[in-house]
């Protein structure tokens, strides 16, 4: 049986095919919060690096991802954390990481 982890990273692949994508399930951290639920799977953070996000506002990228993931809403997803960036934005941060390191 999948996780709901497993199916958001299918989902956004089908949807986005990303060149990164990391997706972590933060429901421990989120316990006896408002929907939040014993089982977990309830809160989770994604960074999403994807061509398609060329041209859009961040309000359109989270949009298109929340439509992708639309299922998973319905049944049960309670959060997402997003951070969503072309190639072109995420290189500056990945030249900064390696300057530092």
């Amino acid at each position: 049986m999948q996780t709901r982890a497993d199916r958001i990273r299918t989902s956004l692949t089908q949807a986005f095919s990303p060149t990164r994508l990391v997706v972590v399930d933060d429901s421990a951290r989120h316990a006896g919060h408002g929907g939040a639920r014993p089982e977990g799977e309830t809160h989770f953070s994604v960074t999403m690096v994807a061509a398609e996000f060329a041209g859009m506002s961040r309000v359109e990228r989270s949009r298109q991802v929340h439509a992708a993931l639309a299922a998973e809403f319905a049944g049960g997803l309670h959060a997402l954390s997003l951070n969503l960036r072309t190639p072109a934005e995420d290189k500056p941060a990945t030249a900064t990481a390696a300057q530092r390191g």
